[in-house]
């Protein structure tokens, strides 16, 4: 992978060093096998990374922007075949294009019950992207590092009852929380991207927000 750009080098020696949050190591034996792609390109804004937003009629994870992604099945290979199949299917992502990099240490969801193997890659050779189940994908986006790590675009939200729910992301018409983008802002100070933003600023999750992940 020797046209790898020199900007992934500092990710590619720190992520398999990620430290796991304590509410997110797996319980030995629990969950389902599943995988996620955290794919990086350089693109017409610079170095970017692909996400899609889940549709609004799902009843888990309705509207939340995420990795592409889901579960492990027996033909896949593992994470990495996965990874690549549900990116696939979700946004249109050609396999052949895309240079793994590195596995990432496993995750756990306890809402959904899954442990969550990332995977990262390069996208040597891009390829269009569209929402490839009309049912399950509302958006496909390559959103840029710069955006992501713009002090304006983050913030800290909580539920308005007043739960703390984690750092989110406001980017391309999105609002980034929960699980992605808990990962996200660990991948970017992996990356040495982020840069200082004010935490302490809190905001609830907006109504629309709120609207399509309830249950």
């Amino acid at each position: 992978m020797t046209d790898v750009p020199a900007w992934l080098d500092r990710f590619r020696r720190e992520a398999p060093r990620l430290r796991v949050p304590e509410g997110l190591r797996p319980p030995p034996g629990a969950g389902r096998a599943a995988a996620v792609l955290i794919l990086f390109g350089s693109g017409p804004s610079g170095p970017d990374v692909l996400l899609t937003e889940r549709a609004a009629t799902l009843t888990k994870h309705a509207g939340q922007p995420a990795f592409p992604g889901g579960r492990i099945d027996p033909g896949d290979d593992g994470p990495v075949g996965a990874a690549l199949r549900e990116a696939q299917e979700e946004a249109g992502v050609v396999p052949d294009g895309v240079d793994v990099l590195l596995t990432l240490p496993e995750l756990y969801l306890s809402h959904s019950e899954h442990r969550v193997t990332p995977v990262a890659a390069w996208w040597r050779e891009p390829s269009e992207i569209a929402p490839g189940h009309p049912g399950e994908v509302a958006t496909v986006a390559r959103v840029p590092i710069a955006d992501l790590t713009d002090p304006a675009n983050r913030t800290t939200v909580r539920h308005p009852a007043g739960l703390t729910l984690g750092p989110a992301f406001k980017v391309g018409g999105m609002v980034v929380w929960g699980f992605t983008a808990a990962l996200l802002d660990q991948v970017l100070e992996a990356g040495g991207w982020n840069r200082p933003w004010d935490a302490g600023q809190v905001e609830d999750l907006p109504s629309v927000v709120l609207d399509v992940t309830r249950p």
